[in-house]
This record gives structure tokens, C-alpha cells and sequence, in this order.
């Protein structure tokens, strides 16, 4: 069976009267983990926005083997990490995990540590960190094709790192990951291929140490 192909192109926005992003393209396809890189401010969180939906630029174009998605928030066809936690206050974990996780994937998904210690209790009765793990727990089990992750390492201890590097991996078998954190050294780890956003254009890295040609890192 072909893999799904996710691609963004044409992306360009504005902040202001500025340039954030110009003509900028990225895919992925399904087995494969694709590692956003970039400074502080470069426009990669408002590049993955773009692509789920929820920020509108000046122009964009987002299709799935060549399927135009007009709406890509709703048809939960692509899936989003954002920085901050997004599960609202109150909710009992095991309700919004049932909403949230698809059918299919939904025995595995029950035998994960980050759902069987948390299940019983509210989402505002878990700490960040805990918080977050579920978090990147539902999306890695939703029912999408593709997940964009925002800042994932960021937020965990260093001990989980080696943990969601695995969940990573095990999600790549059956869908596409765009993943970007300034912890770079996790995604050139994790990753299959890179991509650098620099100066609002994307610039394919083939091999890491052209990251400190283009400015990004000192060394490497």
C-alpha cells in the first residue's frame, strides 16, 4: 500500500507589515519523521498552526496525496502538540482519552503508564509534567494519518525523553511526524529527515554540520 503524503507549499505570512514566512514548503509521508529546526521566533510554531488550521496566512497550500484539505482542524486527517497543555481543567481522563484516542489503537493506548496512573483522576489533578505525557500520549494514539508536535521535549524530564523517543518511533510505523524543539540534538536523534527554517524559508539539511553553516549551532 502507498503511503500517505502530507505536503504544505506556498506558505507565506505576514506579521505587521513583516514577512514571517515566504513561499515556505515541508512534507512528510507516512513511516518517516520529519525534524523542524529554526531560532527563537522564526515562524515554525505558526508554520505547524498553518498546516493544522488554526492560523490563516496569506496564502497556503495543504493537501494529502494531492487531496486539497480545506478544513484540517475538523476532519482529524492531521493532529497537533501545541507548546502549552490543551486539555481543559476538570475533565476526567478516562472521558477525553475515549474522545480523543482511535478505535483502533485504543488497546494499546490503554496500556500505557501515562493512561493507566492518570485514568481514574481530572486532568487539573495532574502535574505538568504528568499533564503533558498524557497529552502526547493522545495524540501519538489519535486516529490521524499525521501528527504535527510543537516543543515536545521541552516540557519533559530528561528521564522521559528516552520514553517518548520510542512512543515516537512506534507511531512512525503507521503515520507521518513533524516534530520541531530547540532541544536540537533529540530531533537529529530521532528524525529521518531535517528541515531548517531560516530568513522565512525552509532549507533541507542533509548532513547536520551544515547546521552551523547556516548560523543555527556553534558546534555539533
Amino acid at each position: 500500500m502507498v503511503p500517505l503524503s502530507l505536503k504544505a507549499d506556498s506558505i507565506t505570512l505576514e506579521f505587521k507589515g513583516r514577512k514571517i514566512l515566504q513561499d515556505v514548503h515541508i512534507d512528510c509521508q507516512q513511516g518517516e519523521i520529519v525534524g523542524l529546526l529554526g531560532r527563537n521566533g522564526c515562524g515554525k510554531s505558526s508554520l505547524l498552526k498553518i498546516i493544522f488550521g488554526t492560523l490563516k496566512p496569506i496564502y497556503k497550500y495543504v493537501g494529502i496525496n494531492g487531496e486539497v484539505l480545506q478544513d484540517n482542524f475538523s476532519d482529524r486527517r492531521i493532529a497537533y502538540l501545541p507548546q502549552h497543555n490543551y486539555l481543559p481543567k476538570g475533565l476526567k481522563v478516562d472521558e477525553v482519552a475515549r474522545l480523543m484516542v482511535g478505535q483502533n489503537q485504543w488497546g494499546n493506548f490503554e496500556r500505557q503508564p501515562g493512561y493507566t496512573d492518570y485514568k481514574n483522576k481530572r486532568t487539573d489533578q495532574l502535574s505538568g509534567g504528568e499533564l503533558r505525557r498524557l497529552e502526547m500520549l493522545m495524540v501519538l494514539y489519535s486516529p490521524a494519518d499525521f501528527l504535527l508536535l510543537d516543543e515536545p521535549f521541552t516540557h519533559i524530564s530528561p528521564v522521559m525523553t528516552d520514553w517518548f523517543k520510542e512512543q515516537l518511533l512506534e507511531a512512525r510505523k503507521t503515520k507521518g511526524i513533524i516534530v520541531t524543539d530547540h532541544q536540537y540534538l533529540n530531533i537529529i536523534d530521532v528524525s529521518d529527515r531535517i528541515v531548517l527554517l531560516n530568513n522565512g524559508v525552509t532549507k533541507p539539511i542533509v548532513d547536520p554540520k551544515e547546521l552551523m553553516q547556516y548560523g543555527y549551532v556553534k558546534n555539533i
